[in-house]
């Protein structure tokens, strides 16, 4: 499989759903293109491993603590992705990214092309949709993986609007 876009998130928390938001309308968005699997992560699951090993590229798309307003939305790449979830507390699913991709790397199929997109949440109270600032990152980070999916392998310059909100390799 060339690309998979997996969203991450609990939609029952509000802005912890950010990536299952932005990965259904992505599903909408790529509806019929063979190279492109879009899937709801939700909670992770180890199931979901073999799909990683699977893809070519992978973009994964989830709430994350960036330390910025919230709605911010930042794009890691490649060993950048490791080193953010070794820090603590980043995401809320960060134990079960941070496995999923060493289970990968175990078995010597870690995508080379990834990309991790983190929206920055506001709340993470009961409810079933996102706060207003965070909506507007969903918006962005479907732009941005719709962007990573269409210019694979990835150019030295930023993908993002605003360079300073997307981190890549040694910058």
């Amino acid at each position: 499989m060339p690309s998979l876009i997996l969203g991450v998130g609990n939609v029952l928390l509000s802005d912890d759903g950010a990536g299952v938001h932005a990965a259904r309308s992505l599903a909408d968005s790529l509806a019929g293109r063979p190279d492109v699997q879009v899937l709801d992560g939700g909670t992770l699951s180890f199931s979901l491993a073999p799909l990683i090993e699977d893809a070519d590229r992978l973009v994964l798309i989830d709430a994350a603590e960036l330390g910025e307003a919230p709605g911010s939305v930042r794009c890691l790449f490649g060993e950048e992705i490791e080193r953010f979830l070794g820090r603590a507390r980043l995401s809320v699913h960060e134990v079960g990214l941070r496995d999923m991709l060493e289970i990968a790397r175990l078995a010597d199929a870690l995508p080379l092309e990834r990309a991790l997109i983190g929206i920055q949440p506001a709340t993470l109270d009961w409810g079933l949709e996102p706060s207003s600032a965070v909506a507007a990152g969903i918006a962005q980070a479907v732009q941005l993986a719709l962007r990573l999916v269409e210019e694979w392998p990835v150019a030295a310059a930023p993908l993002c609007a605003r360079p300073s909100r997307c981190v890549r390799e040694g910058g």
